[in-house]
């Protein structure tokens, strides 16, 4: 299920994802909003190192990131607030909105909005929570002395559940390494990789269908102009679906 998962995550939402107009508005708000509630250096935020990791490995500038960190100092600059979403989409599709916004009147109506114009509806806090799996996924390049049945023996203790690699999109030839655990492991397997001196090129917390549901091509029209929708949105950080 997992594989799926991530091949699913891999193709029709690195399509999405990779569209820099949309991603470096977003990996920007994650460094402000952990620079602001941490601190500005990153060797003693976790959360900030994180974010910058992020923003690196989607070749975002070190302008960029930087200028990110120093907004969270601006008193210009408002709290953001983290908030969730769930609704239902065209042909019953299950989605989970994460957002993070300094007015959550605005975010709350443009969210709605737009699963009202698909013919769908948001629905109450939790009624679909329980349709995902929230996960730890950190991903590194594979170097070749790494063994991967030796590493997840080493990081089992952490937290490791599956452990998996796939072709990058620039080299065939270089394998990246995905490992997963539980959301409540994320520490736990972070601090493990940098122990072990392993360059973490994306760390995240993302959610998986329990139950994955495939959907016809013309059904899939639909539903992806209402993600693309909601994805457009500045105070979206993420969107999840049950789309197997």
């Amino acid at each position: 299920m997992m594989g799926r998962a991530f091949e699913f995550r891999k193709g029709r939402k690195m399509k999405r994802w990779g569209m820099m107009s949309r991603v470096f508005p977003k990996l920007a708000k994650a460094i402000t909003m952990a620079a602001k509630e941490g601190g500005g250096d990153p060797h003693m935020n976790s959360a900030l190192r994180t974010a910058i990791q992020n923003a690196k490995a989607q070749n975002m500038p070190k302008d960029n990131i930087d200028s990110a960190i120093k907004r969270a100092t601006s008193k210009d600059v408002e709290a953001y607030i983290e908030m969730n979403y769930e609704g239902k989409g065209p042909h019953g599709v299950l989605v989970f909105v994460e957002c993070a916004t300094d007015n959550q009147n605005r975010t709350v109506a443009n969210v709605k909005s737009y699963f009202n114009k698909a013919g769908g509806a948001v629905v109450p806090n939790g009624s679909l929570e329980f349709m995902f799996n929230r996960k730890s996924v950190f991903e590194f390049l594979k170097t070749d002395d790494m063994d991967l049945e030796e590493l997840e023996f080493e990081f089992i203790d952490a937290g490791l559940e599956e452990i998996e690699e796939y072709p990058t999109e620039e080299d065939e030839d270089q394998m990246m390494v995905a490992i997963y655990g539980d959301y409540t492991n994320f520490g736990q397997l972070q601090k493990a990789l940098e122990e072990k001196g392993i360059e973490i090129k994306s760390a995240s917390l993302k959610r998986f269908p329990t139950t994955p549901v495939e959907f016809t091509e013309e059904q899939m029209e639909e539903i992806d102009k209402l993600i693309d929708k909601i994805d457009e949105d500045d105070d979206v950080q993420a969107v999840y679906t049950n789309v197997g």
